[in-house]
């Protein structure tokens, strides 16, 4: 075979690299996001192994979730705001030197054995809220940086990103402490930000684009605005529907630990073979992503992969065999992953210029939040009921749901990506 016929048919099987190669900036902006995310895991995993050996207390570490959760929450639609009222290489920029700088102050607490719960819970509190500003700046900027047709793959790339440094971060992180000490990880995780800060500093100015029948001076972009926006755009809203109907009703994780025990007779590494199941489907799928940047019907993409999550967990609820499960959970992660690829993919290409940051903060509380209210419903079922009829219960659940939307919303599954309509 020749070798040009051998390439290319790689090409369509595995991620596509087009994006890394066509632009400089955005491969700068791809590394150093894919660095400085594996630095922030490790410090994550850092932090709750601290404040387990200050206060020898599981609620306590659960606390820091929470100290997470509720800054990212609403931080998201404000830094979607600020996102599209002022320069987003600059947002990027400072959101980026204020992670960088908290972690210089949790290596610097741990240097001087400043040992306390409440410094640790409040540098958590404001990564978040850089974290929002951060993340609504740099996802809005994609496409500025890439032609459309090369969003999906760019997507791809990004979450291929997400779920190696959730796979690997702890992991990394976990070696680090151990060897060294909390003050290491930290240190570790300040030397990547550099590669953040650095991509940043060589973009252009990234000023929001007025729509065309804009007039006067600009404004301060305001949430409102950009929810009202949202209420008007059937196709964009369905991708939110879509996937609150997944995360919401077929979140299975809270119940790990029973099902761990009561199904596979199991303990602890039971538990995190079942939370890195997803994780390993979800990288499986984003090596295996080159066909996605030739699909046309994003809509029906979704609508396919949030059914086939649903689908795959029902088939983990109704397994006895551990190998099994976990193959259905790689599969949910894979399906999850082909949905988040096209559903950011719609956001950017759909949504003008100026309320995309405003679009993705709604994303970010989206993503943010639905597993944490499905984690809630799925547990409070489950001790209403059980897991054995939680779980299949929630994925049908799932897949019934995403399609009466379908049915309720026709015109989603008719979009183009050749004419993205929102």
């Amino acid at each position: 075979m020749p070798r040009g016929g051998l390439g290319t048919r790689l090409r369509r099987v595995f991620a596509d690299l087009t994006p890394l190669r066509s632009s400089a900036d955005y491969r700068r902006l791809w590394f150093g996001n894919t660095v400085s995310w594996m630095g922030s895991q490790m410090t994550a995993l850092a932090v709750s192994l601290q404040v387990f050996a200050i206060t020898h207390s599981s609620f306590m570490v659960g606390l820091v979730g929470l100290c997470s959760l509720v800054p990212l929450v609403s931080f998201g639609l404000y830094g979607g705001a600020v996102a599209d009222t002022f320069d987003r290489r600059k947002l990027g920029l400072f959101s980026a030197s204020g992670a960088a700088v908290l972690s210089v102050v949790l290596a610097a607490a741990a240097f001087a054995h400043f040992h306390h719960v409440w410094l640790l819970y409040a540098i958590v509190a404001f990564q978040s809220v850089c974290f929002a500003m951060n993340s609504t700046a740099r996802s809005s900027m994609v496409p500025r940086l890439l032609p459309a047709a090369q969003l999906p793959a760019a997507n791809a790339l990004n979450s291929l990103t997400s779920n190696l440094g959730l796979m690997v971060g702890p992991s990394l992180g976990g070696l680090i402490v151990g060897w060294w000490g909390y003050q290491a990880a930290y240190v570790v995780d300040v030397v990547a930000f550099s590669a953040s800060l650095y991509a940043m500093l060589r973009l252009p100015a990234m000023l929001p684009q007025r729509s065309a029948d804009a007039a006067g001076p600009r404004k301060r972009a305001s949430v409102l605005e950009g929810l009202r926006f949202l209420a008007t755009r059937p196709n964009l809203r369905m991708t939110f529907f879509a996937d609150l109907s997944a995360m919401v009703l077929a979140q299975p994780r809270a119940l790990f630990p029973a099902v761990a025990a009561l199904w596979f007779g199991g303990g602890a590494r039971t538990v995190g073979m079942l939370l890195a199941a997803t994780a390993v489907g979800a990288v499986i799928g984003g090596t295996f992503s080159g066909w996605l940047g030739r699909v046309r019907r994003h809509g029906v993409a979704i609508l396919v992969a949030v059914a086939a999550w649903g689908a795959a967990v029902a088939s983990f609820g109704l397994t006895r065999e551990l190998w099994i499960g976990l193959f259905f959970l790689a599969v949910a992660g894979a399906a999850d992953s082909v949905s988040m690829v096209f559903r950011s993919t719609m956001l950017q290409a759909a949504v003008p210029d100026d309320m995309r940051g405003r679009l993705q903060g709604v994303f970010i509380v989206v993503v943010a939040g639905g597993p944490r209210l499905g984690d809630f419903l799925s547990g409070s079922a489950a001790d209403l009921t059980s897991p054995a009829f939680t779980i299949p219960a929630g994925g049908l659940a799932c897949v019934v749901v995403v399609t009466l939307l379908a049915l309720r919303w026709p015109g989603f599954a008719r979009y183009d990506a050749l004419d993205p309509k929102p």
